[in-house]
């Protein structure tokens, strides 16, 4: 610790935060980004204290403003972890009318799992199919849920065309950051393949604090 601490220096949050974002603009140095993604790349730094995802977060062309657009048209949040929405901002995203939703703990859905010897996250991906709204899918955890999200694209299950209103789910905006060892760079690397607007954290890195970092950045900075 350093000699110098006094718990008496002890900030509230709030000048705690400003002071780690002077702290990662200070040791970025000469590095920039775009404005539109600047504060998505920060915040995640502010999160996980990991400088690598200055270089590994992939975003689509203005995938942060066109997420921005789907929630001020009312877009709700999928994730497939209640961590994940238990760290999102909900009552921010409800200012333009949108919910967040998890289905990993819902009976039909471990119910369905089991018996089609699948992982829960795939079947709450296709539970958020059948939800008809527009949709946000945030994952932090599950790569089966990435997989499961570009089949239903391919299937047309689920759609990026805002204008059919046909009772399918629109996917208005990928965040594809799950962490581990298995199939997470291959199903990572799926999403990058889709023209629906993207956030991905390339490799092995990622997490539920990740994906809720990167959906409050976007809320806050709108």
């Amino acid at each position: 610790m350093d000699k110098d601490f006094d718990y008496k220096d002890i900030m509230i949050p709030a000048d705690i935060e400003k002071k780690s974002f002077e702290i990662i603009t200070n040791e970025l140095g000469d590095r920039t980004f775009d404005p539109e993604i600047d504060p998505v790349v920060k915040r995640v730094i502010h999160a996980t204290a990991d400088f690598d995802y200055a270089d590994n977060l992939s975003f689509s062309e203005h995938a942060v403003r066109k997420m921005q657009n789907a929630i001020r048209n009312g877009a709700s949040i999928v994730t497939d972890t209640n961590m994940a929405k238990a760290g999102i901002n909900k009552k921010k995203l409800a200012e333009f009318g949108g919910e967040v939703y998890c289905f990993m703990a819902d009976s039909d859905v471990a119910e369905e799992a089991k018996k089609r010897s699948i992982t829960r996250a795939a079947v709450s991906m296709e539970k958020a199919a059948g939800l008809g709204k527009n949709i946000i899918f945030v994952s932090g955890n599950a790569p089966t849920a990435l997989m499961k999200i570009y089949e239903l694209l391919t299937e047309n299950k689920l759609i990026a065309d805002s204008n059919i209103t046909d009772g399918r789910s629109i996917v208005s905006g990928i965040i594809a950051v799950p962490v581990g060892f298995v199939h997470v760079v291959e199903a990572k690397e799926l999403i990058l393949e889709t023209k629906v607007p993207h956030i991905v954290a390339r490799g092995r890195k990622g997490g539920s604090n990740v994906a809720a970092a990167i959906v409050n950045a976007i809320l806050y900075s709108m």
